[in-house]
């Protein structure tokens, strides 16, 4: 069964966010399709010559919080207040939400109100023109590099959480292979651009580097492993060290 299968009459499916910055955007959006569909996650991820990289890095941030957002909701099922009480990657890492403007202290949540903010927080960002401007040769705020940081290392928690607390059910759909896809790109892009500190990418700081290496199949060797050592969630991978943050 396709993802898209899956997802089609899910009652938590966002919509799609549109590509920004215009025509230019678009044409951005190509490129990364056609890249990636050459099987180049290296080329797909470079800023093409000549493009302005606001530019590269505004389309890239749509489209891959669009990716992480149906993949997230394929799992909505098993990813409850009563499955994931928190937060987590794992047993020792525990996620804390703030936002800075509505949440300034650090707040406890279940995985799944978290994530309902995290992607409430990202669309606001998305969705204002002022940020992400919505046609091509308006202006890019300036703090527009710090705000795609911060976007980039939320996502990451997402993809922390999917592959510690659910993988099994992931492997059950079928979907293996697009989320370890999609997770590949993304890390790629995010140390290709430095755009997540390594201490953030340490849950899954193994997987990373196998990805990064060009080597496959270890996310479900890790998943395997935790299977014998323990862990918490829905059934995952394994912890590390304790964070929070938001």
């Amino acid at each position: 069964m396709s993802l898209f299968g899956l997802v089609g009459s899910h009652k938590t499916l966002r919509a799609k966010k549109n590509t920004p910055v215009g025509s230019k955007g678009l044409q951005l959006k190509r490129h990364i399709d056609a890249t990636l569909g050459q099987g180049d996650i290296v080329a797909a991820v470079r800023l093409p010559p000549g493009e302005d990289l606001k530019e590269w890095l505004a389309v890239n941030t749509v489209d891959f919080y669009n990716a992480i957002s149906v993949l997230y909701s394929t799992l909505a099922e098993f990813c409850t207040e009563r499955s994931c009480e928190v937060m987590s990657a794992g047993g020792k890492f525990e996620y804390l939400w703030a936002d800075g403007v509505r949440v300034r202290k650090p707040v406890r949540l279940s995985a799944p109100e978290y994530v309902d903010r995290l992607f409430d927080w990202v669309e606001s960002q998305i969705d204002d023109s002022g940020v992400f401007p919505a046609q091509f040769g308006a202006p890019f705020p300036p703090d527009f590099s710090e705000v795609v940081r911060t976007i980039f290392r939320r996502l990451f928690r997402v993809y922390a959480h999917i592959y510690h607390s659910h993988f099994r059910q992931v492997c059950a759909l079928g979907e293996e292979a697009h989320l370890n896809t999609c997770f590949k790109h993304f890390i790629h892009f995010v140390r290709h651009f430095d755009l997540v500190d390594e201490r953030e990418l340490s849950p899954l700081q193994e997987l990373i580097e196998q990805f990064t290496a060009g080597r496959g199949g270890s996310a479900k060797r890790l998943a395997t492993q935790e299977a014998v050592h323990g862990g918490g969630g829905g059934g995952g991978m394994g912890g590390g060290s304790g964070m929070g943050g938001g």
